[in-house]
């Protein structure tokens, strides 16, 4: 069998390698800090919004 007869164009070029795999992935860490600081900003935010909210009933 030629090379041309087992190509597979949906293939990747080059094998996947570990490295590579791994240097894709976010750290575990700073997804832990992006999650964190995404929660305390909507927090943050949704208790300003009551602030006003209370401050303009008045």
């Amino acid at each position: 069998m030629s090379d041309s007869e087992r190509y597979d164009p949906l293939s990747p070029r080059h094998p996947k390698i570990a490295k590579d795999s791994q240097e894709r992935r976010m750290p575990r860490g700073l997804v832990i800090r992006l999650v964190a600081y995404l929660v305390v900003g909507h927090v943050l935010a949704a208790f300003l919004y009551l602030l006003f909210m209370v401050a303009g009933a008045e």
